[in-house]
């Protein structure tokens, strides 16, 4: 099988869909379809099927998922190997601020026991932005949250959200509670409004933010509550057990990898990660 053709096979597998794959691999959308036409032959099974709009794996589908993961690992290790380290570029990895902390330092550990003179350029951003710049090659890897469904990515933790505070319960008995969130295209923003609107709870949503930092500095200070991923909370905020509040998703914390991934950070790697975390 072309590796090639795999490669743009799991690009689709990962993002779930081919105009995101196609600019991830910088072919058009027409010549991954000729790709995948011809694993299909190559295989003899057909690997997709029609899910409404969308196209889902076959059995087959996942089945050969799984295989061409572990080639492209094999392939891409064995450029690796053949490469001396001191010829790696900097490694661009991208990472949500609220895991800066938490998911982040655990990952650059584990690259660096493997690859200890790698230097490493790390940009923070919401996973939304990470994802374009993966598709655009501006990043060899990020750490994303996925819905628990998808198959995106090396599965790093698995997170749900969580209602907290800085030590000020009374915002709980406001008229209108007081709310400090991620930007809209953070899951928990859209979630929580959602779910607060479904319950006419009345909110004020005082401000948001794409730093944790901003977030939880505001929440210290008796400002508001917000909605965190549970992995991020600091030992100085409280996390809400039993309240009325709605409740809030799951989501899985996963290492997303560049369809041509950095000789450092390969798919190999990435699978080592995952099994460490």
């Amino acid at each position: 099988m072309d590796i090639e053709a795999l490669r743009s096979f799991i690009a689709f597998v990962d993002t779930g869909s081919f105009t995101r794959a196609a600019k991830q691999i910088h072919r058009t959308q027409s010549a991954i379809s000729m790709q995948m036409k011809k694993l299909e032959e190559v295989t003899g099974k057909p690997l997709f099927i029609k899910e409404g709009r969308n196209l889902g794996l076959t059995e087959h589908g996942r089945k050969l998922a799984s295989y061409a993961r572990r080639l492209l690992a094999i392939h891409d290790q064995a450029l690796s190997d053949l490469k001396h380290r001191s010829d790696h570029p900097p490694l661009m990895l991208g990472c949500p601020d609220d895991y800066a902390d938490s998911v982040l330092p655990q990952l650059i550990a584990l690259i660096l026991d493997a690859h200890p003179q790698q230097e490493i350029s790390i940009l923070c951003a919401s996973s939304t932005r990470l994802r374009a710049l993966l598709d655009r090659g501006e990043l060899h890897a990020a750490i994303l949250t996925r819905a628990p469904e998808k198959d995106e990515g090396y599965l790093l933790v698995h997170d749900k959200g969580v209602w907290t505070h800085g030590g000020y319960p009374e915002l709980l008995e406001r008229d209108l509670l007081p709310l400090v969130l991620y930007d809209a295209d953070c899951k928990f923003h859209s979630t929580a409004i959602d779910a607060l609107e479904k319950q006419n709870r009345p909110y004020q949503l005082i401000a948001t933010s794409s730093s944790a930092t901003a977030l939880k500095g505001m929440l210290n200070k008796g400002i508001a509550v917000s909605a965190l991923a549970s992995s991020t909370v600091s030992g100085d905020l409280t996390i809400l057990e039993e309240t009325d509040l709605p409740d809030l998703p799951a989501v899985d914390i996963v290492l997303a990898l560049a369809p041509h991934p950095h000789p450092a950070l390969t798919a190999g790697d990435a699978a080592e990660i995952s099994a460490k975390f």
